[in-house]
């Protein structure tokens, strides 16, 4: 083994392994990497902080174009067109080549996935009127995950959960010789010659936040995996540039209790204020997540209140469907009234007999806020909104008391961008490649801007296992190259 930089040495090993190829991460990428490079004959150990899974396991599916499943459906999805789609939506922005190492793999990555054992439900489209690139399991995420898992014992891939990596090592040279790793008091070093970083991005780590999100505020809510940025870390200490960091990929506003006032925030007939008692925005906004978060990041502190009176509260009651299928199949709205009054004494919610009470209990003069109903009023009496064109068909007034108030913030589930790749998902350092160094998933940037594409639903875990396959099959290439 070429001789390692000293300071790297100082951790105490208690054990040595050999592998090919070192995978830090777990999720989708973590895992598709590794299998993938199983497939082409590479010895592989995947490192993984927690559990398996990561974000990836709380998806609903990925994202594909020009997928046999999709073509059988009859349904057209030009790789060419959606590649067309998301750099118009990207403003131009985005890594081009990147983004279509992805899309054209992508198909193939079904079929892969279908004959290890996943199975696709449904497609569907993320807004109404666009690509149906949604490819769905019946458990979603966590059912590929499974799959994904169980190629790896059979494929030889040794797995340490509950290890994660410290250090990626190298030579004077900068050549990959290891990657360090602990689990409990018990440290590694695993010798290897390339490293796939899949380890997610960096939304539980409130210092990197600050520094790469200027406008962070304590009240977000991270609703994924709070990664902490291990692996982006360890590729800026090796000196890897670095490519979209302070990119989120916001979700809706969101309360961060009981399920059905998650659904009550985002709908589009209600009434949003900010803390100022203003309104902002055309609430049916709403429907086209992640674009309403840029809304609410815009608002003081990231809190708005949701508004509405006693007859939506009882139409939510009595219409409500409960759906058969997707992650709120059996949410039942019957017990609303009784949600709401229990949610009062949390503190997340006020009920009031007046405007007036409910400005009280967000803290601005009522005059404020009841200007602001008597011109919302205003606008759905005569079926115009004069300042934010909401449709009419939203346009519902707030005029039956009890009136209620939901208090809500802006939620996020990750980071994406981070280290800066090429269309080999190949670590770029001073713009060139850092030989034996791959990256995929959230711990990279390029993929996407600061608005997440949802004209292409599922690009998020799309991308995690198609960068993450590549990477892969990349990595074990390199070690068959560089075989001594």
């Amino acid at each position: 083994m070429p001789e390692t930089i000293k300071e790297q040495e100082d951790q105490p090993v208690d054990e040595e392994l050999n592998s090919d190829i070192a995978v830090i991460g777990g999720g989708g990428t973590g895992l598709c990497a590794a299998v993938a490079a199983a497939e082409k004959g590479a010895r592989v150990i995947l490192l993984e902080k927690r559990g398996l899974g990561g974000n990836s396991a709380m998806a609903q599916g990925f994202f594909a174009a020009d997928s046999h499943i999709q073509k059988r459906l009859n349904l057209s999805v030009p790789g060419d067109e959606v590649f067309k789609v998301a750099v118009e939506y990207g403003h131009w922005k985005i890594n081009q080549r990147l983004f279509r190492a992805f899309v054209n793999k992508s198909a193939d990555t079904v079929k892969w996935l279908e004959d290890k054992g996943v199975t696709i439900a449904r497609i569907h489209e993320g807004m109404k009127g666009h690509h149906r690139t949604w490819h769905c399991p019946p458990g979603g995420g966590a059912e590929v995950i499974k799959v994904l898992r169980g190629q790896c014992a059979t494929l030889g891939v040794r797995v340490f959960i509950q290890t994660p990596a410290t250090k990626i090592l190298t030579d004077k040279g900068g050549n990959i010789t290891g990657v360090l790793a602990k689990s409990g008091d018990k440290n590694y070093k695993i010798n290897c010659k390339s490293v796939v970083i899949g380890s997610g991005g960096y939304a539980g780590n409130k210092e990197l936040l600050k520094k790469y999100y200027p406008t962070y505020h304590e009240n977000m809510h991270n609703d994924g995996v709070p990664n902490m940025g291990d692996g982006l870390l360890m590729a800026m200490e090796l000196g890897a540039d670095t490519e979209g960091l302070g990119n989120l990929l916001l979700h809706p506003h969101i309360y961060p209790g009981i399920m059905p006032l998650r659904i009550i925030a985002r709908e589009a007939s209600l009434l949003w204020v900010n803390k100022l008692g203003e309104r902002f925005t055309d609430e049916s906004v709403g429907t086209r997540a992640p674009e309403d978060g840029n809304v609410v990041d815009r608002q003081p502190e990231k809190i708005i209140y949701v508004l509405f009176d006693d007859n939506f509260k009882n139409k939510m009651i009595a219409e409500w469907k409960i759906p058969v299928q997707g992650w709120l199949k059996g949410l039942d709205m019957k017990n609303l009234d009784a949600d709401l009054r229990g949610e009062v004494d949390k503190g997340g919610v006020k009920i009031g007999d007046s405007w007036g009470e409910i400005a009280g209990w967000i803290g601005v003069e009522p005059s404020i806020l009841e200007a602001t109903l008597t011109e919302y009023n205003h606008s759905c009496e005569q079926g115009y909104d004069e300042v934010f064109l909401k449709d009419k068909k939203y346009l519902k007034k707030l005029e039956t008391p009890p009136y209620y108030a939901v208090r809500c913030v802006l939620s996020f589930l990750t980071t994406i961008g981070g280290i800066k790749i090429n269309h080999k998902m190949e670590v770029l350092k001073n713009n060139k490649p850092f030989a034996g160094l791959y990256a995929g998933g959230d711990a990279v940037g390029g993929w996407e801007t600061d608005t997440y594409c949802m004209v292409l639903p599922a690009s998020a875990l799309g991308f995690a296992l198609n960068s993450g396959r590549i990477a892969g099959e990349n990595a074990a290439e390199y070690i068959k190259a560089n075989k001594q």
